[in-house]
């Protein structure tokens, strides 16, 4: 059900800086590019956004009998000129020199066309001189509130091939892939040099009709951070392989030297035999020299009549059970470290043994995960969202698969801020997870992890709540691992310097979030205690008088102290005393729930009357507050951010109103800068030229500090998802779409990655408040706690996502009523409201492919 839904097509010579990654939740993964080839790979628990491994690429061969016929094509397009890209701290359009290389050395297609809505990525190769066309898609299995299928170590790639001719034509494709057991990640090989490869071998596994190349190092110890299993398969039958190569040309080579076979052919052959043709190579490899590896290679047929078409799958599976701590660690070296990096382990590794045991499962179940997966971009690509929206929406959930997050073999989930590359250069290189770990701050932001898989962000809060929390009641806003180090409740911790405030207000929301999206009662009875600690602690060292404000030094997201009486912080500290209010009352604390009401209503009236100018919400500095790093009578984006959260919790207005929308046309007026040519950053520049973007602070009528806020010359994704999304949910739907417009044509393919949003690293936590954009579209409300959903009618024809915590699928308006469908799980619904109101229905439980029209629900 798309409802004739296209995802964009674009030319590659535009879309240089697609990369769409392929991979499961904390497993690692490499990327598929608008030329076709395969690039950013990070398998080996490390990111690195220039992971390169040679050798490993995709090749076809067609030949025709009469008339005579034979060409062999790298399935890759040409690059532009190296060096060429133009695009500040962005690097995803880097073509390594490798490619290049096999490119100058042997014939790719013409060009290619790449259109994706995440997780499915398709190329179409085009080549004048084939008489067939090719087209290829790949994904890695995504099925929301599924972690299990949503988190494999591999990556499915199918090859669609029709004869556009008046004759037969016969052909191969082929496929290369590096053995990298050994590798660290981070040095780049030197064609099949590394100084980690030594000892490696691949050998052949046929079964249940694939034929597999199992790329292993048995050399290694068992705990070595480079032991691994790497596994390539295909469908195609018959299949060849060459298991050992080093060069391009001897893949090239092996491909132009296959015969056609009839299907039967072979099977009277063993099947450890790996080129069953007469003609074909009876070279085999013993382990590969030190510091040498092999690289190994599949060949699998197909034929086809005068326009017939037909598919051949390939599939890549991996297996690095050894993380270790690998990252740098805030709070300065601990002696209790030792010498050596702890072990963290991967949770997929106690799912599967070894790399052939994924492989064997996205074999047999193939079928079902791509269906499951396609449900899912269904939903989303139902026809009732607008231009554009769909595929950055989709592509939220490639953050959560990113190298960002890992889950650990103990199943805790962890997430830096980002990966380390081009906009970090200056202080922390581009290799590994950049500011660890769990950062409560930057997460207020981040809302997918929670509507995708509430476990994995319930999770989070546990270890905010079990672990992270100090004795006092605060909560620093970095974790470090392993878990038995002492947190850093003694020492200074970066970026900011003290616990950050806003993170700490952030987890009371996060806790009432977490009830919201289906954690339940008991878990709420279990945990409250801790957000009422913290809340206790904040209250008492930022409101002692009970006035309902916060005063003093306040760190901050900023990486810096903010200070005085401001929106930004306060807005946040009314919504988790609501949130808090709400909680005590789920839980029939009523005095509790009293005492917090009675100080949010004292806040909001304060911050009202000292803060709002009539046109927006200023910072007003006390005595004794510092005035650098404050913006002062400027007009900050993230002034409202505590209103933002509060709609999406169902917690009312936090001020007037009218003021709030006054406030956020405001910002949208004065920060959101459509020419950036002449302006002046001289920091990080994520938007630059003639782009739009939305500003962090400006100051509309002077009075900019000498030394302001930080970053206020920035524009960050998250905060442009964050406000266009309250503007939305406000009515404001030209100011939300202008903001959305100008980041979604940043980051469209030509000058920066649909699928990684930047800020400090590469994939960047912040940029997950995009979800709330989908939720704000929609206006889906779903509270577990009441099983209760709200939407916005959807327009005729079309059909709107839902997703609750146990089941997803989409709701259609028609003349009379709302047809709701079961896509995953449950859509266990006991209220529901439409464009504001409520219907008579109740008790709805609707499974996969059942619909129920629910008449009247829609006016």
């Amino acid at each position: 059900m798309n409802h004739g839904y296209q995802a964009r097509r674009i030319p590659h010579t535009e879309g240089r800086h697609v990369a769409l990654p392929l991979g499961g939740i904390g497993t690692g993964n490499l990327a598929l590019t608008a030329d076709g080839g395969l690039r950013q790979w990070q398998l080996q628990n490390v990111g690195n956004h220039r992971g390169e491994l040679p050798g490993s690429f995709f090749a076809v061969r067609v030949s025709q009998w009469e008339p005579p016929f034979d060409a062999v094509r790298v399935l890759q397009a040409p690059p532009a000129p190296a060096g060429s890209t133009s695009t500040p701290l962005v690097t995803d359009d880097e073509v390594p020199a490798w490619q290049r290389e096999l490119l100058h050395q042997a014939d790719g297609v013409s060009s290619t066309t790449f259109s994706g809505t995440y997780p499915f990525g398709r190329v179409e190769y085009h080549d004048d001189t084939l008489p067939v066309q090719i087209s290829l898609e790949a994904f890695t299995p995504l099925v929301p509130l599924d972690v299990d299928r949503s988190s494999l170590p591999a990556a499915l790639f199918t090859f669609t091939v029709t004869n556009t001719d008046s004759i037969h034509v016969h052909g191969w494709f082929g496929a290369g892939l590096q053995n990298a057991v050994g590798g660290d990640g981070v040095v780049p090989p030197d064609g099949v040099g590394h100084p980690g490869y030594g000892g490696n071998t691949n050998r052949i596994h046929r079964a249940g009709g694939w034929t597999s190349l199992v790329l292993e190092n048995h050399t290694l110890p068992e705990l070595h951070p480079g032991a691994g299993q790497m596994v390539l398969s295909t469908s195609g039958a018959p299949a060849s392989a060459l298991p050992a190569w080093t060069s391009p040309r001897q893949l090239l080579d092996f491909l132009g030297s296959r015969q056609p076979f009839g299907p039967d052919d072979w099977t009277h052959l063993p099947g450890e035999v790996a080129d069953p043709q007469p003609t074909g190579t009876w070279v085999q490899a013993g382990p590969s020299p030190a510091g040498s590896t092999w690289n190994g290679g599949l060949v699998s047929q197909f034929s086809l009549a005068p326009g017939e078409t037909t598919t051949v799958r390939f599939a890549l599976a991996w297996h690095f059970p050894n993380r270790y701590v690998n990252f740098t660690q805030f709070g300065g070296i601990r002696p209790e470290w030792g010498p050596s990096r702890s072990w963290l382990g991967n949770h997929y590794s106690t799912r599967y043994p070894d790399a052939l045991a994924v492989a064997e499962r996205v074999q047999t179940e193939w079928d079902e995960l791509e269906q499951l997966s396609r449900d899912w971009t269904d939903v989303l690509s139902t026809g009732a969202l607008r231009a554009g929206a769909v595929e950055h929406l989709a592509a939220q959930a490639a953050i959560v698969r990113s190298p960002t997050f890992f889950r650990t073999a103990d199943g805790h989930f962890y997430g830096f801020e980002g990966v380390h590359g081009a906009s970090t250069r200056m202080w922390s290189g581009d290799v590994g997870g950049s500011c660890p770990l769990n950062c409560t701050h930057v997460f207020n932001y981040a809302q997918g992890v929670a509507k995708l898989f509430p476990e994995l962000e319930r999770d989070m809060r546990e270890l905010e709540l079990d672990v992270l929390q100090a004795p006092a009641g605060f909560i620093p806003h970095r974790l470090l691992l392993p878990l038995h180090t002492p947190q850093l409740w003694d020492r200074e911790i970066g970026g900011p310097g003290e616990p950050a405030l806003d993170g700490m207000l952030g987890t009371v929301l996060k806790t009432y979030r977490e009830v919201r999206t289906g954690a339940g009662q008991d878990w709420l009875a279990r945990y409250w205690p801790q957000p009422q600690r913290l809340l206790g602690y904040v209250a008492e060292r930022w409101d002692p008088e009970q006035t309902g404000v916060l005063h003093g030094i306040q760190p901050s997201t900023h990486d810096i102290d903010l200070a005085g009486v401001n929106s930004f912080m306060g807005t946040l500290w009314l919504a988790a005393l609501r949130a808090a209010e709400e909680m005590a009352l789920l839980l029939g604390e009523q005095e509790a729930a009293a005492g917090w009401r009675e100080r949010f209503e004292a806040g909001s009236r304060r911050y009202d009357e000292q803060l709002f100018t009539g046109d927006f919400y200023v910072q007003v500095l006390e005595d004794g507050d510092p005035e650098q790093f404050q913006w002062g009578r400027g007009c900050l984006s993230d002034q409202l951010i505590g209103q933002w959260w509060a709609h999406q919790l169902g917690l009312g207005y936090l001020l007037p109103a009218e003021h709030v929308r006054t406030a956020l046309r405001a910002v949208v007026r004065h920060n959101l800068r459509t020419d950036f040519t002449d302006f002046d950053n001289g920091y990080r520049v994520f938007a630059d030229g003639r782009e739009t973007g939305l500003l962090m602070c400006t100051w509309p009528d002077g009075g900019r500090p000498e030394i302001p806020t930080r970053y206020c010359d920035e524009v960050w994704t998250g905060t442009e998802n964050q406000v266009a999304a309250h503007c939305l949910a406000e009515g404001l739907a030209e100011e939300g779409h202008a903001i959305l417009d100008g980041l979604w044509s940043r980051y469209d393919g030509r000058r920066r990655n649909p699928y990684n949003q930047v800020e400090c690293g590469d994939h960047y936590v912040r940029a997950l408040a995009g979800w709330s954009v989908l939720e704000a579209l929609t206006e889906h409300s779903w509270d577990a706690t009441t099983a209760a959903l709200a939407l916005r009618r959807p327009p005729a024809g079309g059909a709107f996502p839902v997703l609750t915590h146990t089941g997803w699928g989409t709701a259609e308006a028609s003349a009379d009523g709302l047809s709701l469908t079961g896509r995953y799980g449950e859509l266990a619904i006991d209220q529901l409201s439409v464009d504001g109101h409520p219907s008579s229905a109740v008790d709805l439980r609707i499974g996969p492919g059942e619909t129920v029209r629910v008449p009247g629900a829609v006016r």
